[in-house]
């Protein structure tokens, strides 16, 4: 039942500690700033963060800055073997959801350091031990790795990311509420063993957020708190040994956004989860009222029709759900997925969140 798992050496959550990263990592690596060095990052954050990246690799004695193009499986394996044919010891991922993964499978595959550093925490990639990443076409694949040696967030730059990339990470948050009865209904039925300990992080990652008094997005207090669930939603796959603490049914519909109809539609990963939470909610026969009420006050957009969702789309969407993990038992499993049912729930949903 239990592997072994590794934690993050660091987690520092302050305003400006990107200027001072090698003296925080000095009790575990203390000749990181001598160390050869890659800066992963894209090009967009390039002209965004120009002085901050600047001033990062003054303090890593000007490591290479290494700027990927797609979130692909190809494209982690190129940069893994170059960190390798580079003798690389050192992988500094600073970026989104699609820079950390990419750094971090490359980072597992090269066994090398890895120091995440978010410029946004829309959701729980800057410390899960998964990588998500594009395969053949529209199709993503979950890949298992390594969590980073070092979690280290800037405040500063998460206050100067849009409001709703934060609501994002709330909303993958509050996707936990679905996605822990998902993994007991697959233990029900012999699918899964559950990790008391996993599940019990990852409820409290949701409850912080869930039962949380300070909804003021942009303060320091409240980018503290979202930073902590976040990292306690990843630990929480790095102790399960999978990623069933915080991905249920509610995933899988946004998989099926993402693969099936990623040409009419797009939604940010957190804002999707957040909205088929609201369905797996009523498919698993919870208390809607609860998520209802936590959607509503952080304000997440999970209208479908906000996000050009039709209900023929909604529909497609929850009936294809469950084939983008067929070998994960969820509630989909068991439930009445009719035009008719899903139609209704879609006028629902438009109605209470309009």
């Amino acid at each position: 039942m239990h592997h072994s798992y590794r934690l993050p050496y660091h987690l520092v959550v302050e305003e400006g500690i990107f200027d001072r990263i090698p003296e925080v990592m000095k009790d575990v690596i203390p000749n990181l700033a001598e160390q050869k060095t890659i800066l992963v990052t894209e090009e967009n954050l390039k002209s965004i963060f120009e002085e901050q990246l600047d001033r990062i690799r003054e303090d890593f004695n000007s490591p290479e800055l290494y700027l990927i193009q797609s979130a692909s499986y190809d494209a982690a394996v190129a940069l893994a073997k170059y960190i390798t044919m580079n003798d690389i010891q050192t992988v500094v991922g600073f970026g989104g959801g699609t820079v950390l993964d990419l750094a971090k499978f490359a980072a597992f595959v090269s066994k090398t350091t890895l120091i995440s550093l978010p410029t946004t925490l829309s959701n729980d990639s800057l410390a899960s031990p998964v990588a998500v990443l594009g395969t053949e076409g529209k199709a993503r694949k979950t890949f298992r790795c390594t969590i980073p040696h070092a979690i280290l967030v800037d405040v500063n730059t998460i206050v100067s990311a849009p409001e709703r990339q934060l609501l994002s990470g709330v909303g993958d948050t509050i996707s936990k509420y679905t996605a822990l009865v998902d993994w007991k209904k697959a233990y029900d039925v012999g699918q899964e063993k559950v990790d008391d300990f996993a599940y019990m992080i990852s409820k409290m990652a949701f409850n912080s957020v869930a039962y949380n008094d300070m909804k003021e997005l942009k303060s320091k207090d409240f980018i503290k708190r979202l930073t902590q669930a976040l990292v306690m939603g990843g630990l929480a796959m790095e102790i399960a040994g999978s990623s069933r603490p915080s991905s249920g049914s509610e995933h899988l519909f946004c998989h099926a956004l993402e693969e099936n109809f990623s040409e009419q539609v797009s939604v940010p990963h957190g804002i999707a989860v957040a909205m088929g939470s609201y369905g797996a909610c009523k498919f698993q026969n919870r208390n809607i009222a609860k998520i209802t009420r936590i959607i509503k006050e952080y304000g997440i957009p999970v209208c479908p029709s906000t996000w050009n969702i039709t209900p023929e789309i909604f529909v497609g969407a929850w009936q294809s759900a469950g084939e983008t993990r067929a070998d994960r038992y969820t509630v989909l499993n068991e439930t009445d997925l009719s035009e008719e049912m899903l139609t209704k729930l879609y006028y629902e949903m438009e109605e209470v969140f309009a």
